[in-house]
């Protein structure tokens, strides 16, 4: 069985920050690595009593930290029902227009925040926000080291070790893709039916899935550059064809996702600039500015798709435009194209809730929430279940309508509830707990299921 060491360690940033000048304006730049630290520091201080800076518990090949700024009203804590959110950029190093969006971004919301701004105070204060600027520090410095032109399409994509972190992760799609196949009940939570990897993962993949596992995420975004669109999970094919339309069971709630990110980008959803694919093979604008990851063409070991499979995680990649490495003229600009998307997309919809033990009042852990589509007499299941975290919290992204929702876990009498979803509030999904009684007699007790699952990369 795979298994993943949950030693987490803290990199010690003082070793990176320490010789910083801090320097409060923040500019749109090319930072290199060194700046980007400076920046989020910078920030931090700023707005202490809000944010927190750590680093994953890997470093890129070459040794540079994987830096995190938080943001929340309690930084360093998870609140009971208060979802976690993170944005990743720069996965590919030379694709480098998300890493200055974030630390603008960051940026933003500390200014904001002590402006008075009430979205952004409402924001903070209702979600714990995780911006990674730099997945693959060491790609942007090969990337940036061809200067001003940055023609080359390739150079700097891959890190340290030459390796594509977006073809990295464990392809847990061939698992699911089986169980459907075999109409095998297991359909979320796939890394323990993997097996054993056949190659060694990337330090910042290892950093990535130990980050995922560790904090409850509820929703994500993967910033990217070459193309203009909101890319939405399967990004793997279930024939291996090229093209081909992958469907989660979460379909209808991806496409709503990625709209919320196309509809408020300037230009993304809009039929106001040309394709970046010079055939106009590739023209989103028409379908909205979103796509089906498989759609557009089909990738194995992909990190939204991980997530989805792994975890509770929501993910889709935004392809920010098609210049992967534009002019610092243009980051202004840019900005301004995004800075409305990047705030919506943070968006809490569907329902969240506690499971508890209704004879003791305890949290029930890792018990599944299934949920069925109703609205208009229709008889939907979607076949992904989410799992309880350890203190019974769940949040389940749903979009407006009726639906039928189950908790259960062995040992304990299901519960299920008509839920009426409309995603009104932008910042309070809508709350529905459950008690769920011990069974009296047969089934396993509950308690037998609550062994933390360990996964070893």
């Amino acid at each position: 069985m795979l298994t993943i060491d949950w030693r987490p360690y803290v990199l010690s940033l003082s070793l990176f920050l320490s010789n910083i000048n801090i320097n409060s304006a923040f500019k749109l730049k090319h930072h290199n690595n060194e700046e980007l630290l400076q920046s989020l520091e910078n920030v931090h201080k700023k707005c202490p009593t809000i944010s927190r800076l750590y680093s994953l518990d890997r470093t890129s090949t070459s040794g540079l930290p994987l830096i995190v700024i938080e943001f929340s009203r309690n930084p360093g804590r998870h609140e009971t029902l208060k979802p976690e959110f993170k944005y990743v950029a720069n996965m590919h190093g030379n694709e480098v227009l998300g890493r200055e969006l974030l630390l603008k971004l960051a940026d933003y919301l500390c200014q904001e925040y002590k402006n008075g701004n009430k979205e952004i105070q409402s924001l903070i204060n209702t979600t714990r926000i995780h911006l990674l600027p730099s997945l693959n520090p060491d790609g942007w410095e090969k990337a940036a080291a061809q200067g001003p032109s940055h023609l080359d399409w390739v150079r700097g994509r891959a890190n340290g070790n030459d390796v594509d972190l977006n073809r990295d992760f464990p392809n847990l799609d061939r698992i699911v893709y089986s169980n459907e196949e075999h109409n095998a009940e297991r359909n979320n939570h796939l890394l323990d039916q993997f097996g054993r990897l056949d190659y060694v993962p990337q330090p910042e993949t290892v950093a990535v899935i130990h980050w995922i596992m560790r904090y409850p995420f509820v929703l994500s975004a993967n910033l990217h550059g070459g193309d203009l669109v909101a890319n939405y999970p399967y990004d793997m094919s279930r024939s291996g064809n090229v093209h081909e339309y992958a469907a989660t069971p979460d379909d209808q709630t991806f496409k709503y996702l990625a709209l919320s990110y196309a509809d408020k980008h300037k230009h993304m959803g809009k039929m106001d600039h040309s394709p970046c694919d010079s055939t106009g093979d590739d023209d989103f604008a028409s379908k909205g500015g979103i796509t089906n990851g498989a759609a557009w063409y089909s990738v194995k070991g992909g990190m939204q798709d991980f997530n989805y499979l792994s975890s509770n995680t929501f993910e889709i990649t935004l392809e920010l435009g098609c210049d992967k490495f534009p002019p610092e003229d243009k980051l202004q600009e840019e900005w301004e194209n995004n800075k409305d998307a990047l705030i919506n997309y943070i968006s809490h919809i569907g329902i969240k809730g506690l499971v508890r033990n209704k004879d003791t009042g305890e949290p029930v852990m890792n018990a599944l929430i299934k949920v069925v589509n109703v609205t208009n007499g229709q008889n939907q299941v979607i076949n992904h279940d989410i799992t309880t975290v350890g203190n019974g919290e769940y949040w389940r992204l749903l979009t407006p309508g009726e639906y039928l929702v189950t908790a259960s876990k062995n040992g304990f009498e299901s519960e299920t509830k008509q839920v009426v979803v409309t995603n009104l509030s932008k910042h309070s999904a809508q709350i529905v707990n459950f008690e769920l009684a011990t069974q009296m007699e047969g089934g396993r007790s509950a308690e037998s299921e609550d062994e933390d699952l360990v996964v070893r990369i």
